[in-house]
């Protein structure tokens, strides 16, 4: 939960964001992002490799797998894996992998079941991923069921929220999160239920669709009727975390509601503090998550590589129980009929900005200081791909030094003379 110390700081932050000419004494000039890293596939398969594989990823919510037995199968990574809740209340993940002829051990989305039986020969595994029977055992030699179990995935949980990580040595969900996770604990992660999820497949690389909800450079362009009006994207105050997550913090005009529809029939979550209240206050959480969040409802966006130029473009709402009245989705219409305007304007053109960097007459993506999330987050893949492993054509630069991730900020100190 922001201290009263670190509101004040962004009240502070937000009038120096309105007053300055130019960017932050001392702020990097930032290097162009070269243009394969949108568009080559030898950069694509970097990501699939390393990005995807050592993230924490969000999976599920708990509402998907409610009681014990419950089942629901991920492919949303590039691999295929099945997330149950186990018997003793446990939720795991495993790869989707049974282990005598690598059929799928369940091939429906979701379910329940006392046990996961493979449809190809019955191999039979528990809620624990144990083997705990074959078909006809007498015809094999010595199988040792104790070391053929399924194989697990790193799975934890923030509240009500699952997540996955491939990579056994990554660090734990709340090392992950860093300072976030104290942040988070106003919105009651842990009570919040599932509204409404959808999905839309959209023409374009993944990043550039995720980039246009982590900077408010294009609010006036795009969104001049809908979004334009109710933030002040000068006192816009971006801040960057460890392990390329960020923030922005946007006031709204006095008398101003929020672009989203928010629920007008929802309860609301009676920790969350006036930032979240009276400004627009969005999360980036490394790899592909933004999600701005606020007393009403907590609603993650997520974007899936499907292709170097198609991506998966998740909606989520979750929200305090809101009994007897409709669950709120304020993303889609109609139940995921289509997006709602806000998105639409932020995805439509993203088909044609996909065949323009596709064209000889893209070299490099020059970003402004507004868009320094944008540098901070490619900052944070190279580290995590291995910046020896990068082609010199396709790395960034490592401009942006400890100096300016959270908790460190030489803004404060200019704010102050």
């Amino acid at each position: 939960m922001l201290s009263r110390q670190e509101i004040e700081k962004l009240y502070r932050l937000m009038e120096f964001e309105a007053a300055r000419t130019s960017p932050p004494v001392g702020f990097p000039a930032l290097p162009d992002i070269p243009a394969g890293r949108y568009t080559d596939p030898a950069f694509f398969e970097l990501e699939q490799t390393h990005i995807w594989q050592k993230s924490w990823l969000f999976a599920a919510h708990i509402d998907e797998l409610p009681s014990p037995g419950s089942y629901r199968r991920w492919d949303n990574a590039g691999q295929p894996v099945v997330i149950v809740h186990g018997d003793d209340g446990v939720i795991r993940a495993f790869y989707n992998t049974c282990r005598h002829r690598g059929a799928p051990v369940v091939t429906e989305e979701s379910g329940r079941r006392a046990r996961l039986t493979c449809k190809y020969h019955g191999w039979t595994y528990t809620h624990q991923g144990d083997l705990v029977s074959v078909r006809d055992p007498e015809d094999f030699s010595d199988l040792d069921m104790s070391c053929r179990g399924l194989i697990g995935i790193r799975c934890e949980m923030f509240g009500n929220l699952i997540f996955l990580n491939f990579d056994k040595n990554a660090p734990s969900l709340l090392e992950w999160l860093g300072p976030i996770a104290d942040e988070w604990t106003e919105f009651q992660f842990d009570k919040c239920r599932l509204a409404a999820r959808h999905s839309f497949v959209l023409d374009c690389n993944w990043k550039i669709a995720m980039e246009a909800n982590t900077e408010v450079y294009h609010v006036k362009s795009i969104h001049p009727t809908t979004v334009a009006p109710v933030l002040d994207d000068r006192r816009n105050v971006n801040t960057l975390y460890p392990n390329g997550h960020g923030r922005m913090v946007a006031p709204r005009p006095a008398g101003k509601n929020s672009a989203m529809s928010l629920p007008a029939s929802s309860n609301e979550i009676d920790t969350v503090g006036e930032i979240a209240r009276t400004c627009t206050q969005s999360y980036g959480i490394f790899p592909n998550w933004v999600s701005p969040l606020n007393h009403l409802v907590l609603p993650p966006l997520l974007f899936w590589p499907l292709g170097i130029d198609k991506c998966l473009f998740e909606t989520w709402t979750m929200a305090p129980d809101w009994g007897d009245n409709p669950a709120p989705d304020i993303w889609t219409e109609n139940q995921g009929e289509q997006l709602v305007k806000v998105l639409q304007e932020d995805t439509e053109f993203g088909k044609q900005i996909q065949r323009s960097v596709e064209s000889w007459g893209f070299t490099g993506v020059p970003l402004s200081y507004q868009e320094a999330r944008i540098y901070h987050w490619n900052q944070a893949a190279d580290k995590m791909i291995g910046v020896n492993n990068i082609p010199e054509t396709l790395s960034v630069e490592q401009v942006i030094g400890d100096e300016w991730i959270y908790p460190n900020d030489p803004r404060l100190e200019q704010v102050a003379k």
